[in-house]
């Protein structure tokens, strides 16, 4: 009975799962006249998050009906949930130059039994941040993103 608890469990996290849809341009942000203007406004981390997703699903090789958003009832949530046959990947996009661990990472890992979880940041360098967990910095996203076979 306990084994069908988890079952049922995991099956009711699955239900929230969403497939990706952005829309990312320039008026996302609106109008900005300096680089203080940009970094002050409320949608920037929104348009990053949205370009970064369109940059990760691209360098993967992944097609639409690969991707998700996954989220619990509880408040865990993925940015972006990879799902091709048997491997599945986590992203977190965060605007960041110093990312963290948080429990919804943690929670994806073990209820999705994902192969890893690379969390996406503004930052200079690529790290390991656990076992199955990695810091990776936009800026090395050609070098450390190889696309899914």
């Amino acid at each position: 009975m306990i084994e069908r608890d988890r079952e049922i469990e995991t099956v009711q996290k699955l239900l929230q799962r969403h497939p990706v849809v952005g829309i990312v341009g320039a008026r996302q942000v609106g109008k900005t006249r300096t680089q203080g203007d940009l970094e002050g406004h409320p949608k920037v981390g929104a348009s990053w998050e949205g370009f970064v997703l369109g940059q990760i699903i691209r360098l993967l090789g992944v097609r639409s009906d690969e991707c998700f958003f996954w989220a619990t009832h509880g408040g865990a949530e993925l940015d972006l949930l990879v799902v091709r046959g048997r491997q599945r990947l986590g992203v977190e996009i965060k605007r960041t130059s110093s990312p963290r661990i948080t429990p919804s990472m943690r929670n994806a890992l073990s209820d999705l039994k994902l192969q890893h979880v690379d969390i996406i940041h503004a930052g200079e360098m690529t790290f390991p941040m656990s076992k199955n967990i990695r810091a990776v910095a936009l800026s090395r996203l050609l070098e450390d993103i190889k696309p899914l076979r």
